[in-house]
């Protein structure tokens, strides 16, 4: 799938940078120290595509994605939903919103209310956002969307709490949260990180039929390469705040073009029947650099094994096209 023409949402030139505390000494100076969260993103999400986001830990896309659902605002950039800016709105625009984009936390043992039974947590939206004339029709949706998640059957659930289900139970009830307000856009935060390994398949399976039945929009952050594969239309890698490779997830994975994005492809581990897997050396090196400190020219050429003396001394390299819909921000791209 290509970057839409149409899209649902835009994010353009967005970045977000935090202040480090500083000494009393630095306070003194004047320095003033940032971290580089997220560095000029751009990128479209089309109705009913499934995007998703990969990178390394601590690459900034949690923060792109709590600053897509306002819970952060960005430091400069523009958010746009339909053809129209949302960042900087308020009251009842911003409310709508809210309701619009919603988002599946990574830790579904974090993310529900202890103290809520489970008919509390569903309910908890819907009087926020003043859906349901009577506690009956609240009800009813709250039945509805347990069975799309698959919590079946559902009086079996709605008076339990949230420690008396499992993990996937947990996460389940999580995407249930989200669906009752029917958005459009769903940010998913590693939704199955913290998750058993047998119910992941389970869990990314229950949530696809539910994007393709509801034609939603989703943002799949993960670090895990591997079932971005099984669940995306199209892939953006990231690396330290920025998107470095971006295109359409079978085209990426198997023709990948940025040196990054081979590394973490070659980190994926692949199960021989009958064969003992060694540990491999990785076409990367180093960790990766302080976002309070990004280094000079390409960002990625202190870890990268093709760089070269003038990765570090020439201008930060662009997303240049490689293919029809594919992207790539690396200054050897035509000679690697």
């Amino acid at each position: 799938m290509n970057a839409p023409d149409e899209p649902v949402l835009e994010l353009v030139h967005v970045k977000k940078e935090f202040p480090l505390r500083r000494r009393l000494g630095e306070v003194i100076r004047g320095d003033h120290v940032r971290v580089h969260a997220v560095d000029d993103v751009s990128f479209k999400l089309g109705r009913g595509e499934i995007l998703g986001l990969v990178g390394e830990s601590g690459c900034g896309k949690t923060t792109l994605g709590r600053m897509i659902t306002r819970l952060i605002a960005p430091t400069s950039g523009r958010i746009v939903m339909d053809g129209r800016e949302i960042t900087g709105t308020g009251g009842e625009e911003e409310t709508a919103y809210r309701r619009s984009v919603q988002m599946i936390f990574q830790d579904p043992y974090a993310s529900l209310n202890p103290r809520f039974r489970i008919r509390d947590v569903l309910e908890e939206p819907l009087l926020i956002h003043h859906i349901g004339a009577s506690r009956a029709e609240r009800m009813r949706l709250i039945e509805k969307v347990m069975e799309k998640v698959k919590m079946i059957p559902v009086r079996d659930y709605l008076d339990r709490h949230p420690h008396m289900l499992s993990g996937g139970q947990r996460q389940r009830i999580a995407t249930a949260r989200t669906l009752i307000l029917s958005p459009r856009v769903i940010v998913a935060d590693e939704p199955v990180s913290m998750i058993d390994l047998s119910t992941r398949a389970e869990i990314l399976h229950m949530m696809k039929a539910v994007q393709q039945e509801m034609e939603l929009s989703l943002l799949y952050i993960t670090h895990d390469i591997s079932t971005a594969r099984y669940f995306t239309h199209r892939i953006a890698v990231m690396y330290l705040g920025r998107i470095v490779e971006i295109g359409a997830t079978d085209e990426v994975i198997e023709s990948p073009r940025h040196p990054y994005t081979r590394a973490l492809i070659e980190a994926v581990c692949e199960p021989v029947p009958g064969r003992v897997q060694r540990l491999r050396e990785l076409p990367i090196r180093g960790e990766i650099p302080s976002a309070a400190a990004i280094p000079d020219g390409c960002r990625f050429h202190p870890r990268c094994v093709f760089a070269r003396p003038e990765c570090a001394d020439m201008t930060e390299p662009e997303l240049e096209a490689v293919g029809p819909g594919h992207y790539a921000a690396c200054r050897r791209l035509k000679e690697i």
